[in-house]
């Protein structure tokens, strides 16, 4: 397929089929969002161009602290991923990101692609967290604490948070 019209819909009917929130922006343009555990929404962009098709997810906010090794992090992940990269934006937030020939847009291949954005982008968000915003984290954990509130949300990183005091 070399046809971005044929492309827009074949992105069209896998989002309808597998039942996914998507709006079409603009003819070709289109924004989904991902359901996931750890990461409840994983937002995407999914751009026809004349000879491929470009998605860019939303991960995570550029971290608080820590960046040298979140990016490498995310660096020695990339040489494992399959159709996207770990990437950073002129403010630090990170992102997937990758690009396919209309040639190989399919529905089989549309919905890899989606799979594997969703489980990057899943698999990685707590140890983003975690190396990214270690001290919000502690201090939200001792807010909570403090005050007897809940820390249901928090219970990913119990272990390391419990060690600590």
């Amino acid at each position: 397929m070399t046809d971005p019209g044929a492309a827009a819909e074949t992105l069209r009917q896998v989002f309808t089929e597998q039942a996914l929130e998507w709006t079409e922006l603009d003819p070709g343009v289109f924004t989904v969002v991902l359901p996931g555990e750890r990461k409840l929404q994983t937002p995407c962009r999914f751009d026809v161009g004349a000879h491929a098709l470009a998605v860019h997810a939303f991960v995570a906010r550029r971290p608080d602290e820590n960046h040298e090794r979140v990016y490498r992090w995310l660096l020695e992940r990339n040489l494992k991923l399959y159709g996207v990269a770990f990437a950073v934006d002129h403010t630090g937030d990170i992102y997937l990101d990758g690009r396919l020939p209309l040639s190989a847009v399919t529905p089989a291949e549309i919905d890899r692609l989606l799979g594997a954005v969703l489980s990057y982008s899943d698999e990685s968000f707590n140890t983003i967290l975690e190396l990214g915003f270690a001290s919000s984290i502690r201090r939200e954990w001792e807010w909570r604490r403090s005050r007897g509130e809940s820390t249901r949300n928090l219970d990913a990183f119990r272990g390391w948070l419990e060690k600590r005091g």
